[in-house]
């Protein structure tokens, strides 16, 4: 029998998802998950999964977006507890969501597809420490991420082109040492991402060949350009074809490490933290946790 649990974070998707509660706790009430814990303030997830993981809840659905998520899974982790991962789609981005399939997936249509017994283990990464289901980025990413911060008019993917297009020809460029998948000293980098799905900041195909199921991580550096190779960046990265560009390099690794003259920003699945060192060490973990995904996600 289904023992399950919702945790939900009202602050996301800016304070959008306080008004949808009922109606999701109606829903999944129909499958019986009646129990459901809410986010008081940033952080909490950690404190609210352990203690629904005391409870030997068996399924976890969020009500939130990517941060939501991000630090569930972590905490599930770590934990050890075997604890199936769902998501309501309510933040931002949503990327998590689209890599599982259920970006458009009503409340209802996610509960009936908690209630059946579709199962999937999938990879996650490891960066800094930190588990991360999505992707984490250094430079011109992280970058846009606290640009978001500052901008109060606009939520879901414009909120991300908004603040991309506001940093695309003012950011500098930044020196890194790679190593694993290449060895090299990369000077005046504009990015590098680090990807276990497909997507960054909801709209943008950073990985667009990604796959949570191959026991790796895809990785985007890209280079320092002038004005119009950076705005060919930005138009490319939406549709996917961004590596045809001579200023980027991808390529696919179980692991790497990032050396940067200081502790770098990290955004990891769409929020913002501090290196611990100026070396990172990123690496997958092969097919570490369960999730409930559509039928026809394309994994």
């Amino acid at each position: 029998m289904l023992k399950g649990c919702l945790i939900a974070n009202p602050a996301a998707g800016r304070g959008t998802t306080t008004k949808k509660v009922a109606h999701i706790v109606d829903c999944f009430s129909r499958v019986g998950i009646t129990d459901i814990l809410e986010t008081q303030s940033a952080g909490e997830e950690e404190r609210i999964t352990r203690a629904a993981l005391d409870l030997e809840c068996d399924t976890i659905v969020v009500v939130g977006g990517d941060g939501t998520c991000s630090r569930v899974a972590d905490t599930i982790l770590k934990s050890g507890a075997e604890c199936a991962l769902g998501v309501v789609p309510a933040g931002t981005g949503n990327d998590f969501a689209k890599t599982l399939g259920v970006a458009s997936y009503t409340p209802a249509q996610v509960a009936a597809l908690v209630a059946s017994p579709a199962r999937t283990r999938i990879d996650v990464g490891l960066a800094d420490g930190r588990h991360f289901i999505n992707s984490c980025g250094f430079g011109f990413d992280a970058s846009v991420l606290e640009a978001t911060g500052r901008v109060k008019f606009l939520k879901g993917d414009a909120l991300y082109i908004y603040a991309a297009l506001m940093q695309l020809f003012t950011y500098r460029g930044f020196p890194i040492a790679i190593d694993g998948g290449v060895r090299e000293l990369a000077k005046d980098l504009l990015m590098v991402t680090v990807s276990n799905g497909r997507y960054l900041g909801g709209a943008f195909h950073i990985a667009p060949e990604a796959s949570v199921l191959d026991g790796a991580l895809d990785v985007c550096v890209v280079r320092d350009a002038n004005v119009l190779e950076r705005a060919r960046l930005f138009a490319t990265a939406l549709r996917g074809t961004h590596g045809r560009l001579a200023s980027v390099r991808t390529f696919r690794t179980p692991g790497i490490t990032l050396s940067f003259p200081s502790p770098p920003a990290i955004e990891i699945d769409g929020e913002l933290r501090q290196a611990r060192s100026s070396e990172v060490r990123i690496e997958c973990v092969p097919h570490a946790l369960t999730v409930i995904a559509a039928p026809d996600a394309r994994l």
